[in-house]
């Protein structure tokens, strides 16, 4: 780690050991100047939810909307809690409903993909999950530009042994663990890269391009398929609940899986929409578009 990142971290150490009562009145004023004095993707946040609950009210997207930032806020104190965040602590305010379901398939020897997305704290699963079993996790990311924040970040998120992977390095990593007992874990609503993709399905009212990494990963190995659907209890409390999507890859059709992830995730979204990422640039690429 470089003297710049260990700076970096010194100075999350010392936010994060501030007591959560603390942390959610500093969320309070964070919630203040990302609304209203900074404005942070205030447009883009209004586009999203415009196109995607075209059947709702004015009043009743703006109430969407500034939940949001209210849970955004509360995510970003959350997240750099996750620097000192104790063992006891993640396991306490990250319920695991039914571990059993990936337990069973690690338990026999079966590695499995895990699919979740950016909804509610998907970060703090990351430390439960890596609580939950000793087996490795591999958890897929999307580098950043800023590789000191990325470095200090993943040191963050590995801190009860998760493995970080790069997108680009995932089938190389994957295959290295395919003879051993571990979960991939993907985030299904990354944006996929404009000439790696051209599969568009429908999603929250409009085209949305379609990641079919984990759709192509599953089939070539045949692991099964389980969604963690992490969702909010109250503030700073959570539970995960685990569906197992698709036992044999195989034996699927083309496009089935993607189709059947992300439609597991839409309903999860429309049930409680404040808890996902409203603010990620999610639809900037439309069908036949050559930009």
């Amino acid at each position: 780690m470089s003297i710049q990142s260990k700076i970096l971290s010194g100075f999350i150490y010392l936010f994060s050991i501030l007591p959560f009562w603390v942390l959610y009145r500093l969320s309070d004023l964070i919630y203040l100047v990302l609304y209203y004095v900074i404005r942070y993707r205030r447009s883009v946040v209004k586009l999203n939810l415009d196109n995607s609950f075209p059947a709702k009210t004015d009043h009743e997207r703006l109430d969407i909307e500034k939940r949001f930032y209210r849970f955004l806020a509360d995510l970003f104190v959350e997240n750099l809690k996750m620097r000192s965040m104790s063992a006891a602590q993640s396991r306490k305010r990250l319920l695991l409903i039914n571990r059993e379901i990936p337990l069973g398939y690690l338990e026999k020897g079966q590695p499995l993909i895990m699919v979740t997305g950016h909804y509610a704290n998907w970060e703090w699963g990351i430390h439960s999950l890596s609580l939950m079993t000793d087996k490795p996790a591999l958890i897929v990311y999307k580098p950043l530009n800023d590789k000191i924040f990325e470095s200090v970040y993943n040191s963050m998120r590995s801190r009860f042994g998760a493995t970080m992977v790069p997108m680009q390095q995932t089938l190389r990593k994957i295959m290295e663990y395919r003879n051993v007992p571990h979960t991939s874990v993907f985030l299904a609503d990354q944006t996929p890269n404009r000439l790696a993709s051209n599969y568009f399905i429908p999603f929250l009212n409009q085209p949305t391009a379609a990641f079919k990494g984990i759709e192509k990963i599953a089939q070539k190995l045949d692991f099964p398929i389980v969604f963690c659907h992490i969702d909010r209890i109250k503030r700073g409390y959570y539970r995960a609940d685990f569906t197992l999507l698709c036992e044999h890859p195989r034996s699927t059709e083309e496009n089935e899986i993607t189709l059947l992830h992300n439609r597991f995730l839409e309903k999860i979204i429309e049930k409680k929409p404040e808890l996902w990422l409203w603010s990620h640039k999610r639809w900037k690429y439309k069908p036949h578009d050559e930009s």
